[in-house]
C-alpha cells in the first residue's frame, strides 16, 4: 500500500506563501517525520504564465505572443521580458528578506532569464535568413517561456522550507540543459529514482519538458498531466489539487457564496462534465490515468484546510439522485448548417463537418441534429468560426449556414435520474423569463444542458442552482468527503 500523496498547488495559491506553508505543508498540525510522504507539483505564482505566453481568458499577448508576431526590429517582446524579470524579482524581494538569500533567488532566475534572451534573440536572426521559418520553432519557444514560471517558484519554495528546516528538494523537469529528451514518464522516472519520499519533500515543477512537447497536446493543463502522472508512476495513495476555492455547486461569484456549497463526493464523469464546458477540476486526459489506477482525487481550498474538499473516486454515485453543480460557458458560437437534401444522408453530412471543424482545431461542447440540421455549438474565437464557416459554404455551397453567440448553462451530477427535473429546471429558467433555445439530457443522466441567450447566462446559473441545490439546504457539502 503506497503511504505518499501527490499535491497540486495552484497559482493564486502558490502566491501565499504563508498560506501554502501553514495551511498546506504543515496543515493539520503536521511536523517531524510526518511532514514527508508527500510530493508537491507547484503552478507558477498567480498571473506569472499569463505574462510569459498571453492572457488566458482576455488573450493580451505576453512574451511568447509579442515574439510570434514580431516584426523586424520590434522590441517589444524583450520589453515584455524585461517587466516579467522585474515581476519575478519582485516577488522574490517579498519572499527573501535576507540580502543574501535574495541575491541567490534572483540569481537563479536571473540566470534563466537571460539565457531566454539570448536563444530569442538567436533565433530571431536565424528566422531572418529564407531558409528559416519561424514557425516551425514556435512550439518550442512556447514551452521554454511556460517552464520559467514553474521552476522559479519551484526553486523558491524549496529554498523557503529548507530554511525552515523542512528536508526540501527542488525537483526540476523542465529539462533546462537537459543532455536527452526523454518523453514524460522517463523524465519523471528519472528525477525520482533517488529521492527517499520518506525523508525528503519534493517540491517539482509543474512543467516537465518532453520529447514530443507537452504543450503540443496539453497547452496550459500541462501541470496537471506532470501531476498526474507522477502520482500514477509513484503509486500515490492520493492526488490532491489544492485551490484558492471549493469545487463547489455553482461559482460563488455568480450564485452566491453564501449560496453555493461545496460538493464533497463526485466521479470522474462528473469532473470530465464540467472539463467539457471550460470549468476543469482536472484536464480529461489527467485524469484518465488516476481513473486507470483507482487513485482517488481530491481538490481542497487552500484557504480553508479544515475543510476535507472534494473526493473524485470513479465508482462514486450519490445515494440519492440528485443535482451537484451548476455549471456553464460563455462565449459559444451555434453554427448551425441547414441542408435540404441532408436527409438520409446525415452520416455523411456529420462526418464531413466534424472534419473541418477538427482541422480548424474548433472545441464541440455539444451539437443537436434534425433531419436536415446539424447545430455545432463551439468554444473557439470569431475568427476560427469564420474560417469553419468559409470552409463549410465550399464544401456545401447549397447549404443554409446561420451562426449566432450563445450561452450554455449545464445541471450536473453523478446521478440525475430523478423524475420531473427537466421540468423543474425549465421552470426555473421560465420564471426568469428566460427563452431556452435548445435542451440536451444523455440517457446516462449526468449531464443537462439548456442553450440560452449570452446576456442570460449568470441569471439562469443563479435561477437553476436556486431551484435545484439550494432547496435542498445541504449544509457543509452535498455529501461528505
Amino acid at each position: 500500500m503506497a503511504q505518499h500523496t501527490v499535491e497540486k498547488i495552484g497559482g493564486t495559491s502558490m502566491s501565499d506563501y504563508a498560506a501554502v506553508r501553514d495551511n498546506i505543508i504543515r496543515g493539520g498540525g503536521r511536523s517531524g517525520d510526518d511532514l514527508y510522504n508527500r510530493i508537491f507539483v507547484v503552478s507558477a505564482y498567480g498571473g506569472i504564465t499569463n505574462y510569459l505566453l498571453e492572457h488566458k481568458k482576455t488573450g493580451q499577448p505576453g512574451v511568447y505572443a509579442l515574439f510570434a508576431n514580431a516584426n523586424d526590429n520590434d522590441e517589444d517582446w524583450r520589453e515584455a521580458l524585461t517587466e516579467v524579470g522585474d515581476r519575478l524579482r519582485g516577488i522574490n524581494a517579498e519572499l527573501f528578506r535576507d540580502e543574501e538569500k535574495l541575491e541567490k533567488a534572483n540569481s537563479f532566475i536571473n540566470e534563466r532569464l537571460e539565457e531566454t534572451e539570448r536563444c530569442l534573440s538567436d533565433l530571431e536572426r536565424l528566422c531572418q535568413h529564407g531558409h528559416f521559418a519561424l514557425e516551425t520553432h514556435l512550439n518550442t519557444v512556447r514551452e521554454m517561456l511556460a517552464s520559467i514560471g514553474e521552476a522559479h517558484s519551484a526553486w523558491n519554495t524549496a529554498e523557503l522550507l529548507r530554511e525552515e528546516g523542512i528536508n526540501s528538494r527542488f525537483v526540476d523537469l523542465t529539462g533546462w540543459n537537459a543532455d536527452a529528451h526523454l518523453s514524460l514518464d522517463d523524465r519523471i522516472k528519472k528525477a525520482f529514482e533517488k529521492i527517499d519520499l520518506a525523508r525528503e519533500m519534493a517540491i517539482v515543477t509543474g512543467y516537465t519538458h518532453t520529447a514530443d512537447g507537452l504543450m503540443n497536446s496539453f497547452d496550459r493543463g500541462y501541470s496537471e498531466m506532470t501531476f498526474s502522472r507522477i502520482a500514477v508512476l509513484t503509486g500515490a495513495s492520493e492526488a490532491v489539487i489544492h485551490k484558492e476555492f471549493h469545487l463547489s455547486s455553482a461559482d460563488p461569484r455568480l450564485a452566491g457564496e453564501d449560496s453555493v456549497v461545496p460538493i464533497g463526493r463526485t466521479n470522474y464523469d462528473v469532473a470530465d462534465q464540467l472539463a467539457n464546458l471550460g470549468m476543469e477540476a482536472i484536464h480529461p486526459r489527467a485524469a484518465k490515468g488516476l481513473r486507470q489506477q483507482e487513485i482517488a482525487l481530491r481538490i481542497k481550498n487552500t484557504f480553508e484546510p479544515e475543510h476535507a474538499g472534494t473526493l473524485v473516486t470513479g465508482d462514486y454515485v450519490s445515494d440519492k439522485p440528485c443535482v451537484e453543480i451548476i455549471a456553464g460557458r460563455k462565449n459559444i458560437y451555434a453554427i448551425e448548417c441547414f441542408e435540404q437534401n441532408m436527409m438520409g444522408e446525415i452520416h455523411q453530412y456529420d462526418r464531413d463537418l466534424l472534419s473541418i471543424i477538427s482541422r480548424m482545431k474548433g472545441h464541440i461542447v455539444t451539437k443537436d441534429i434534425t433531419a436536415n440540421s446539424i447545430t455545432h455549438y463551439l468554444a473557439c474565437n470569431l475568427k476560427t468560426v469564420k474560417r469553419i464557416r468559409r470552409d463549410i459554404e465550399e464544401k456545401y455551397p447549397e447549404s443554409s449556414l446561420q451562426v449566432r453567440k450563445v450561452a450554455i448553462v449545464s445541471a450536473i451530477g453523478s446521478d440525475m435520474k430523478v423524475p420531473g427535473i427537466l421540468a423543474k429546471a425549465v421552470g426555473a429558467l421560465a420564471e426568469e423569463n428566460i427563452s431556452v433555445l435548445a435542451v440536451h439530457q444523455s440517457m446516462r443522466q449526468v449531464d443537462m444542458q439548456f442553450v440560452i441567450d449570452e446576456d442570460d447566462y449568470e441569471t439562469a446559473v443563479k435561477a437553476l442552482h436556486r431551484g435545484l441545490v439550494e432547496v435542498h439546504d445541504h449544509g457543509d457539502a452535498i455529501c461528505a468527503a
